[in-house]
């Protein structure tokens, strides 16, 4: 993550809520094959616990049960001219971002885990697009849910290391980052602008 500690988002439950939020991410781990990644929708099984699933014929599939992995997710971001400042003509151009990284042992799942962890994932997502009713595996025809079971391999990481980043422009004087935040919002950039304006908790 970003060195300066003036970025440095610890705040293990607003982590949380952002990882969660998002919902997809990118997973990267080291294999015999070199470096690989998957793009993954993924969901909390608990407190320390990431679910998710990932297609059998995926390069980094048949690697990962039994290794470290590191989970990464990203929020808005976008870049900051050094115009946008308005008050100090001594600035570089940058880039302002949200992450979060999760690490830890990754461990396949049995038939029944992959099941649930597919059920909660969609329930949270159905949910959230309310008031279309929400949509159950059992509108699928008999059998037809087994056999597309076939096609992926169920996960979950268990968080040994928790890391973030909100650059959002701290590291400027209030003024500097709020007129930072406006000309970003002028840009089109709302989601990051709204950032700048409302730091995460730390």
């Amino acid at each position: 993550m970003h060195p300066n500690s003036a970025f440095r988002w610890e705040d293990r439950a607003a982590l949380r809520s952002f990882a969660e939020a998002v919902g997809f991410g990118m997973l990267f781990a080291a294999t015999p094959d070199g470096p690989r990644v998957a793009h993954i929708p993924f969901v909390f099984l608990d407190a320390d616990r990431v679910g998710f699933h990932v297609a059998r014929g995926n390069g980094i599939t048949k690697h990962l049960d039994g290794r470290d992995a590191l989970l990464v997710v990203n929020g808005p971001d976008g870049y900051v001219s050094p115009d946008w400042y308005e008050l100090d003509n001594n600035q570089v151009p940058t880039w302002n971002y949200l992450a979060v990284e999760l690490e830890g042992p990754v461990a396949r799942m049995e038939t029944a885990g992959l099941v649930d962890q597919i059920d909660r994932l969609t329930a949270m997502h159905e949910t959230r697009l309310s008031p279309k009713p929400v949509w159950t595996r059992g509108k699928m025809e008999d059998g037809r849910f087994e056999k597309m079971l076939d096609a992926i391999h169920g996960f979950e990481l268990r968080i040994s290391g928790w890391r973030g980043t909100a650059k959002l422009s701290q590291n400027k004087t209030e003024a500097a980052r709020l007129n930072a935040a406006r000309a970003a919002e002028s840009s089109g950039n709302r989601a990051l602008a709204h950032l700048m304006r409302e730091l995460p908790n730390g």
